[in-house]
């Protein structure tokens, strides 16, 4: 198995417990339906930025591994412990790929810019970093470049960007807090999916899955 540069990580909850701060808003096939598009363009995205080898899907929901599959991404099950346990799975499938750096990312960021990404990726960095990148509220994490991959324990949750900043720190690996645009915009509460959506009525191309769905759900409104 030969060494690769870059391996996104994309953990992934089962797409029947997702999303359920939308249980107002969406019923039960909505949401599953709305939580499967945003994890296929996140998919479509990642094969598209040129400086990704490799994508590590890690879930316990078979239908999001038939889909990575599709998508050309390697699965890695996952033991349903929750969001930084499952993360940790696939850095541990990136530094058996030999990976130099990972790169995690959500599955609900169907807005993800690759050339954004290849962006970060091409940050200068050094041999132990961390590039966290902030949620569009500024206090979250949306994604977290490592080099090496183990560089740093991901804690995703409330206040991770601080909580990233300080565990860096307490370690002496550099950090460093990078704004990327398409990376921030996540969904979680109504208010996300309304800001995605304006987000993506004043953008063109990409986000082809969400873009449909999204189309649906506001006819079956009307």
């Amino acid at each position: 198995m030969g060494a690769v540069a870059t391996v996104a990580v994309l953990p992934m909850k089962s797409f029947s417990e997702a999303k359920r701060r939308l249980r107002r808003e969406l019923g039960p096939g909505q949401r599953r339906a709305l939580v499967e598009a945003m994890f296929s363009d996140v998919l479509i995205a990642l094969r598209r930025a040129t400086a990704v080898q490799r994508v590590v899907v890690v879930s316990a929901d078979h239908g999001a591994q038939q889909i990575a599959a599709g998508y050309g991404a390697s699965v890695v099950a996952d033991d349903e412990r929750g969001h930084n346990p499952a993360a940790a799975l696939g850095v541990n499938a990136a530094l058996e790929f030999g990976a130099e750096r990972a790169l995690l990312v959500p599955g609900d960021c169907p807005a993800m810019s690759p050339p954004e990404v290849d962006a970060l990726i091409a940050r200068p960095a050094g041999s132990r970093s961390v590039r966290i990148v902030p949620d569009r509220h500024g206090t979250g994490t949306n994604a977290l470049l490592l080099t090496p991959p183990d560089a740093l324990a991901p804690s995703f949750g409330p206040d991770s960007r601080t909580l990233h900043l300080a565990a860096a720190d307490g370690i002496g690996v550099e950090a460093e807090v990078v704004e990327v645009p398409s990376l921030a915009m996540d969904v979680d509460t109504p208010e996300d999916l309304e800001a995605l959506q304006a987000a993506l009525d004043n953008s063109h191309g990409g986000a082809a899955h969400t873009r449909g769905m999204l189309t649906q759900l506001m006819r079956s409104r009307a």
